[in-house]
């Protein structure tokens, strides 16, 4: 059973990749070698052991329908699988294996590994549309325009203005997001109640060799504190908003009436299955589709920060899932978006005729002063 009719409408196929469940389960699998080889570097266990575990997380076959039927009864993911590493091992081997871990270990782990490979799809796509819009706002940036507030006419604007006021937002966006990725996508190794035991006293030191194998910042565990996920998720939030910022404009500049701009032609999107005759902004749909559900998403990451004690009853629980949604919105808007922004049609007659019949003349003020401003901001 799959569920992409539902979710690739909104999303791309490298960030469900991301989040599917052999990737989750590899990453998972990568923990536990990690941790042995860690804890032999460190002498907590033998070398030997070490191997023979490692060669476990490599040859250990997982179906993952039958994983999900008992992660669904054990809670979670970790119980499962380690208990088929243990099944495939035996003597020493067996006990060394998970030893001074616990299953919120893999689990914020995993998610964090997930997060570093979905942040680079996103800005990938974040920073595909922030250049795009910066050639645009400059081409434009003495194109006499009606500005527009409150839904309507007001006085005139370069129409490079209001691109590049896209083109800060998402960008600031972008910037707000690698940073948070940067100081939180961390290692979590802390154990049954945050303390490391059972390490031997070598727990920094493992976590550190970790982190650098599974390509994650060193941290001290954080297995209470929920904030890094939480920024995490907001910033994912505030890019979906600012890209939906740009999508609703198009959206109304593309109106028949209007006619000032449209998304790019491509085939298969956009057309109607009752109206052969309309052209629908279908790009500006996904965004603002994503737009109207990531700040309930985000919410439910703040609601999670009050976490009981060690570890909390529900609340990290419910971040994993939200997280990826987040992730899969956020892609599904940024790629849908940069093909608009680097193929929009910009109509610059019916933008002159539009200003024409506002009859509120053809003063942009600073307009070309500000563009240059935003753009050279964006650029430095």
């Amino acid at each position: 059973m799959t569920d992409l009719l539902r979710t690739r409408p909104a999303t791309t196929p490298a960030m469900l990749a991301v989040f599917d469940d052999d990737a989750t389960v590899a990453h998972a699998l990568a923990f536990e070698g990690a941790l042995a080889r860690a804890q032999a570097t460190e002498g907590v266990i033998s070398e030997e052991l070490a191997l023979a575990i490692v060669d476990a997380c490599i040859t250990t076959a997982i179906n993952t329908a039958e994983l999900a039927e008992e992660s669904a009864l054990a809670g979670t993911l970790a119980i499962p699988l380690v208990a088929r590493l243990r099944a495939a091992l035996s003597g020493d081997a067996r006990k060394a294996v998970h030893k001074g871990a616990t299953s919120q270990d893999i689990a914020d782990t995993v998610l964090m590994m997930q997060t570093r490979a979905a942040t680079e799809l996103v800005l990938t796509d974040l920073d595909r549309i922030a250049d795009a819009l910066g050639r645009l706002a400059l081409r434009h940036a003495d194109t006499p325009a009606v500005g527009r507030t409150l839904l309507q006419d007001a006085l005139p604007v370069a129409f490079g203005l209001r691109i590049a006021h896209w083109m800060i937002g998402i960008a600031d966006a972008a910037q707000r997001l690698r940073r948070d990725v940067e100081d939180h996508a961390r290692i979590q190794l802390g154990g049954a109640a945050g303390t490391r035991a059972g390490l031997d006293g070598a727990g920094p030191a493992i976590a550190s060799h970790m982190a650098n194998e599974l390509g994650l910042a060193v941290s001290e565990p954080w297995h209470a504190r929920r904030i890094g996920i939480a920024a995490i998720g907001t910033s994912l939030a505030i890019a979906i908003g600012a890209i939906g910022k740009m999508a609703r404009d198009v959206a109304l500049l593309s109106q028949n009436a209007v006619g000032e701009a449209r998304e790019p032609v491509v085939t298969g999107r956009g057309g109607s299955s009752a109206m052969a005759h309309k052209r629908n902004p279908t790009s500006c749909q996904i965004a603002l589709s994503a737009a109207l559900r990531a700040p309930g998403l985000a919410a439910t990451l703040l609601v999670g920060l009050p976490q009981e004690e060690e570890r909390g009853l529900g609340g990290w629980q419910a971040e994993g899932p939200v997280l990826a949604d987040l992730f899969l919105l956020a892609a599904g808007a940024a790629e849908a978006m940069a093909s608009v922004a680097e193929g929009l049609e910009i109509d610059d007659d019916a933008i002159a005729r539009n200003l024409r019949d506002a009859n509120i003349g053809t003063d942009i003020g600073e307009s070309a002063t500000i563009v240059a401003a935003l753009v050279s901001n964006l650029q430095g």
